[in-house]
């Protein structure tokens, strides 16, 4: 029969001690009147350093931050030490002081429990870990948001009333004015400000301009920033500066994600009259909205400080669905009579921005003149009839123009450039060339010299290039090679710059190189498979000479060999030597040596 001893642990194991931390929120005043944040807090401290199985690990306490989003500085603060292993245990007075929004509360609760984290609420005696936890805590959290959408709705009802009475909803800020009391006050530095932006509006310069005016004279805001478009739009439709308040002109749309959105009908509006001291009157305030109106009927039209042409705004990429813009370019020829200086042409906006592409082809202004011709079926382009007629034309692909009329007709118009055509004329490539002759052979940044199209490849005919390349041997830190284009189907290599220049002194018979000497004999140089280079002179004779690709190191001298030798003495001293030896003697004592040796 078998006989079975229970062997008894030597030590009883201890009991570790859970690391417990506490989360305290409050949000409204009223909440601080009756448990203040500070009580909170001291209330859980007093409790955990009480309890002997509890070890202290901090209280973390978020002010005057609603419940409805997780991005509270405390709160993320307690997750992220919960990530590191320093909470056993999340003690929490309820449900709507850890969140209120039902889906981030289980979303939060599962990821501590999945690390092993228990989160305790005293109210509701909910414990996290338990088997029937995270059902409760699904019911009690989806009161907890109705909850805040009951609040909320409350909130509003109220705020409203009181917009009704005409009583704002807090003291926002509005440049131009402070607050002294529950009354608007005009600060008279701002107010004159606000009167030049909308006096320079009523003498017609746009919003650019008046950007530009004042980033010119250091105008800035109350927070010290550049005015741009949009503050200058915002101050010339406040209706404030009338001395009347608009109110309910913004609304929150969800109380839990507390997104705020312009009020466009959705909600009454409450105006209010002759609340404050007026800085524009209402007259002046009402043109200047009708003339905004007007101009954003026209668009680019009603820019002056923008170069318009009948085209501006009507050209559209059937690509991306940006706007075509004008552009000009020096013309090299200056053989048009439409164009002597500069050669204007029409291309997608897109190209304009940063990191913006499109495929779409730019349009010569010469040929988009004569495709809207032949669009009207007119023999020569006339603005007047083309703004009268034509709404917008569509760039498609394949060169492709089609107009869209005010009367609903559309047509197509193929169009092709002959830009390069019309530049590169007979006299022009002629002109280029004896250029580029001079040019080679005056050059002197050093991106020519004197073998540039001298050297000539027999193979595939090309023309060899010269490449740099670092070198540390090299004087300055480059080398310099002459290769032929199509290396990578040729059978040539390529040749060193200095090498060649020795070879071409030694068959002239020169002690060393002579650009010049060599211009005045040497033709071009032909290259053969092996590299057997062919000097062709302009007596008609020739000569031929093997290149070595075979790198050769230059002999060292005995200058060198004793300064190598002498700075290899000064490395290694005495006090090197010895803690070399120390440190092999150290390495042959590891048992990893003695048993390789084995």
């Amino acid at each position: 029969m078998r006989k079975i001893n229970k062997i008894e642990p030597l030590m009883p194991a201890l009991p570790t001690r859970k690391k417990v931390a506490a989360y305290a929120r409050v949000s409204m005043e009223s909440e601080r009147l009756q448990h203040s944040l500070s009580a909170q807090v001291s209330y859980y401290s007093e409790l955990i350093q009480s309890n002997p199985e509890w070890e202290y690990a901090g209280v973390y306490a978020d002010d005057g931050i609603t419940g409805t989003k997780t991005n509270r500085e405390e709160f993320q603060r307690l997750l992220a030490d919960c990530e590191t292993g320093k909470i056993d245990i999340i003690l929490t007075k309820s449900i709507s002081r850890f969140a209120r929004n039902t889906v981030d509360l289980l979303e939060t609760v599962r990821h501590l429990k999945e690390l092993g984290i228990e989160v305790r609420f005293e109210k509701e005696r909910i414990n996290s870990l338990s088997g029937d936890g995270e059902v409760m805590l699904t019911l009690l959290a989806s009161f907890a948001q109705e909850e805040i959408i009951s609040l909320s709705n409350n909130v509003k009802w109220g705020t409203r009333k009181r917009m009704e009475q005409g009583i704002p909803n807090g003291h926002f800020r509005v440049y131009g004015y402070r607050w002294e009391g529950d009354q608007l006050v005009i600060v008279p530095e701002e107010a004159a400000i606000v009167r030049r932006i909308f006096q320079n509006f009523l003498n017609g310069k746009s919003r650019l301009e008046t950007e530009r005016e004042f980033a010119a004279e250091g105008i800035t805001t109350r927070d010290g920033c550049r005015w741009v478009d949009s503050n200058i739009k915002v101050v010339l439709t406040n209706v404030t500066y009338t001395g009347n308040l608009l109110l309910q002109k913004e609304y929150v749309e969800d109380p839990l994600t507390k997104k705020r959105k312009k009020n466009r009908g959705e909600l009454p509006q409450f105006y209010v009259e002759d609340t404050h001291e007026a800085i524009i009157d209402k007259e002046t305030f009402d043109y200047v909205q009708a003339e905004m109106a007007r101009r954003k009927e026209l668009g680019s039209f009603a820019n002056k400080s923008l170069n318009i042409t009948c085209f501006t705004s009507k050209l559209k990429c059937s690509r991306c669905g940006c706007s075509y813009v004008r552009n000009q370019r020096a013309n090299r020829t200056k053989h048009t009579s439409t164009y002597d200086d500069t050669i204007v042409v029409w291309g997608c906006g897109t190209q304009k921005k940063k990191g913006g592409r499109c495929s779409n082809k730019d349009i010569p202004e010469r040929v988009l003149r004569e495709a809207c011709a032949a669009a009207l079926d007119l023999e020569d382009f006339d603005e007047d009839i083309f703004l009268d007629r034509v709404d917008t034309i569509q760039v498609l692909d394949g060169q492709v123009l089609e107009f869209h009329f005010y009367d609903g007709t559309v047509s197509q118009i193929e169009w092709v450039s002959t830009a390069k055509k019309d530049c590169w004329t007979d006299e022009h490539k002629d002109r280029q060339r004896e250029w580029m002759k001079n040019y080679m052979a005056n050059c002197t940044d050093g991106r020519f010299n004197e073998f540039t199209t001298r050297i000539r490849c027999e193979h595939c005919g090309s023309t060899f290039r010269r490449n740099t390349q670092p070198s540390k041997s090299a004087n300055g830190g480059k080398m310099h090679y002459w290769r032929c284009p199509t290396s990578g189907d040729c059978v040539t290599t390529g040749i060193r710059e200095d090498r060649l220049k020795e070879l071409t002194s030694s068959v002239m018979g020169l002690s060393e190189h002579d650009a010049a000497a060599f211009k005045e004999q040497v033709e071009y140089i032909s290259v053969a498979a092996g590299m057997l280079l062919t000097f062709h002179f302009f007596d008609g004779r020739e000569e031929s000479v093997q290149y070595n690709t075979k790198r050769q190191g230059t002999a060292w001298t005995p200058e060198r060999r004793e300064k190598f030798k002498s700075s290899m003495q000064g490395k290694y001293t005495e006090e090197r030597r010895q803690a070399m030896s120390e440190n092999m003697k150290r390495i042959r004592s590891e048992k990893h040596w003695s048993s390789k040796r084995k």
